[in-house]
């Protein structure tokens, strides 16, 4: 188990990560991903949850940051009442559900 004081540094260093990954995008694509990557060891190895605004920043199957309209398409399912943002990368479907 990690001290407090450590995983509150871990989870700072992935804001700062998530940060840089959206500067570094529409310059390097590559150097995005990797910050992404380096997030989710960081996120493992101190065993704290990535946050949600920044859950929805990167693809949880092939690992890429996600920048909608650019890598991704976002579609809105009536039917299933979900919002759908695939990647163009992987091709993995995530699905956000909402109340209408």
């Amino acid at each position: 188990m990690k001290p407090e004081w450590q995983k509150k540094i871990a989870r700072e260093r992935i804001d700062i990560l998530f940060e840089e990954a959206e500067k570094a995008f529409p310059e390097n694509k590559r150097r995005a991903d990797r910050y992404v990557e380096l997030a989710r060891k960081i996120a493992m190895r101190y065993r704290v949850k990535i946050p949600k605004n920044h859950k929805k920043r990167f693809c949880e199957e092939c690992h890429v940051y996600i920048k909608p309209g650019v890598n991704c398409d976002v579609k809105v399912g009536s039917k299933e009442r979900a919002v759908k943002w695939e990647c163009r990368e992987c091709g993995h479907i995530k699905r956000y559900p909402y109340k209408g």
